[in-house]
């Protein structure tokens, strides 16, 4: 007895569904916990440095030195940014069905020093004076060579495609490094993606305040290069890490299993469609009159018919992953708004008064650094504040579910697109007293602070909404698709960027054809991006109302979640 006593504690030392480096199984003391993860969480902050460095100012640059219209920009970055975040889809796919999260996120990175590198090139060679006419003429205003503009645009999707290998797979090889099985280290993992958060908002706002600095009073060539030499030092923090992580099991091998089992249930429901389910005891929990209704069709995939049956768990998955279609279509709406802070924030914020101190002006883009305040000062006060006086009121261990964090995300991001809406009322009525409708390059007489609401909301919103819907993904779907889950919060995220373009090619035609002034005037003064920001509040309102049906009807895959 005192042997399988022994059995049973080395047993219990040890990860049931994780391998160290080595392929053995992964011990608690030696492997994963919050030691992995902070080498992960490290790496993040690098490559959020490296991607906000670009992110954030793009629009500058390509109303600056590349030469297009704020119309055009901004639908080129909305364009580029959704690309960004609806690749992760595939990233995840390539992980969790082929490489394993690790050799991805390896891969990814490379990419990503490539794409940085050579974007750093494209810039150097308009320094240097490669344009059209520049090395001619000397006219500073010269637009570039079209080569030099492929250059930078293959350049910018290849930082893209980086991202997109990078991004879901180091979030969810963090989240991997905690037992969920294991009390203690489940509600750590709930913590991590908090302080996940709160860490990378840190290489966030430094990127926002030293990057965008040196672009704008140095010069691109240096502020492209910075974020490439992070990027080199995030990939190099990632393999120091190497022997102390946690990799799931069969990591890139069961991967592709799940995906094979999981589809042969769409497959066998279908050949089956026609047949009608009868059985009350066909799923592991016996509770197939549930799937009636909501899930019947794919109850079929249970019986014998015109396809091999499938069993429960595939059966379960299959579902699973259909019950989160409606809460991600929803989704995507709540987040159109949040496309708008790097392009229209920032393209307002340089018609007015930016002197913070006598003689010191801050860069507009520089002011998205409030953003990441905002996160500095909410997550604490979510964790120490909000939630244990959510856990007196409700009695759940995590305060509130996390569709009611993420619809109190939605709540924030309507009222957000108010108050920008009477920021920018208010700035185009100071134009007007001041006479300064049709001069865009002078400086309206009204405080770059007007602005500061609207960006600290984009701080809570992100605690909420943002942080909320990825663990929800990270949670809500099979185990062994769980980048996956987070690609599907990203890609909501790239989809309302590409609807925010869109919407965006279609207003300015409809409004600016006739000679009328388009709401997105090159000339703001003459713009109404206040009508826009109104037209934003009233679709994620309508999306908070559609998302409230959907997560009443929503079950959890486990009880205590509910």
């Amino acid at each position: 007895m005192a042997i399988l006593e022994e059995e049973v504690a080395f047993l219990e030392d040890f990860v049931s569904d994780s391998v160290d480096h080595r392929g053995t199984p992964a011990g608690k003391s030696s492997t994963g916990g919050w030691r992995s993860a902070w080498y992960i969480i490290g790496v993040e902050v690098g490559e959020r440095f490296a991607y906000f460095g670009i992110a954030s100012n793009l629009i500058t640059y390509l109303t600056g030195p590349l030469g297009q219209s704020t119309a055009t920009a901004a639908v080129n970055v909305n364009t580029w940014s959704g690309t960004a975040s609806m690749l992760p889809v595939l990233g995840a796919f390539i992980a969790d069905a082929y490489l394993g999260r690790y050799r991805t996120i390896v891969l990814a990175s490379l990419i990503y020093i490539l794409g940085l590198g050579l974007l750093t090139l494209s810039a150097s060679l308009i320094l240097m004076g490669l344009s059209e006419q520049r090395h001619v003429t000397h006219d500073v205003s010269a637009k570039p060579f079209f080569w030099v503009n492929l250059l930078f645009f293959c350049s910018l999707y290849l930082v893209a495609i980086g991202q997109g290998g990078h991004k879901p797979c180091v979030q969810a090889f963090g989240a991997d490094q905690f037992d969920v099985e294991d009390p203690k280290e489940r509600i750590s993992r709930g913590s991590f993606f908090n302080w996940w958060f709160l860490s990378l908002s840190a290489g966030i706002t430094l990127s926002i305040v030293v990057v965008v600095y040196v672009q704008d009073n140095v010069n691109w060539a240096l502020g492209f290069g910075i974020p490439c030499l992070f990027m080199v030092m995030a990939l190099a923090l990632f393999l120091l890490g190497r022997r102390t992580y946690r990799y799931p099991r069969g990591d890139g091998e069961e991967k592709k299993n799940a995906f094979a089992r999981i589809g042969r249930v769409f497959v066998a429901a279908f050949k089956n469609r026609k047949l009608r389910l009868e059985h009350s005891d066909q799923l592991e929990d016996g509770s197939s009159q549930k799937c009636k209704g909501r899930h019947e069709f794919l109850a079929k995939a249970l019986l014998s018919g015109g396809a091999e049956p499938c069993n429960g768990r595939d059966v379960e998955d299959a579902m699973a992953l259909v019950r989160l279609i409606p809460i991600w279509i929803t989704s995507v709406v709540s987040y159109i708004p949040y496309a708008q802070y790097a392009t229209f924030f920032t393209k307002q914020g340089v018609t007015v008064d930016r002197k913070i101190l006598a003689g010191l002006e801050i860069p507009p883009a520089s002011f998205q650094s409030l953003i990441g305040v905002s996160i500095f000062i909410s997550v604490p006060t979510y964790e120490r504040v909000f939630i244990p006086l959510a856990r007196l009121v409700t009695k759940k261990p995590s305060g509130i579910t996390m569709l009611q964090r993420i619809g109190a995300g939605m709540v924030l991001s309507s009222f957000n697109m108010m108050i920008a809406a009477l920021v920018e009322m208010k700035r185009l009525e100071t134009a007007k007293e001041h006479g300064l409708l049709d001069r865009p390059d002078a400086t309206i007489p009204m405080s770059i602070w007007w602005f500061v609401p609207q960006y600290l909301l984009l701080g809570m919103i992100d605690i909420f909404s943002l942080v909320g819907t990825q663990e929800f993904f990270y949670d809500q779907v099979p185990t062994e698709l769980r980048s996956i889950g987070l690609a599907l919060s990203l890609s909501a995220m790239g989809l309302a960027s590409f609807l925010s373009g869109f919407l965006i090619t279609v207003i300015n035609w409809a409004t600016g054809k006739n000679g009328g002034d388009s709401w997105f005037n090159t000339n703001l003064n003459r713009a109404h991006v206040d009508y826009f920001y109104w037209l934003l509040a009233a679709f994620t309102a309508t999306g908070f109302i559609a998302f409230l049906l959907c997560s009443r009807l929503y079950v959890y895959r486990r009880v205590d979640q509910v």
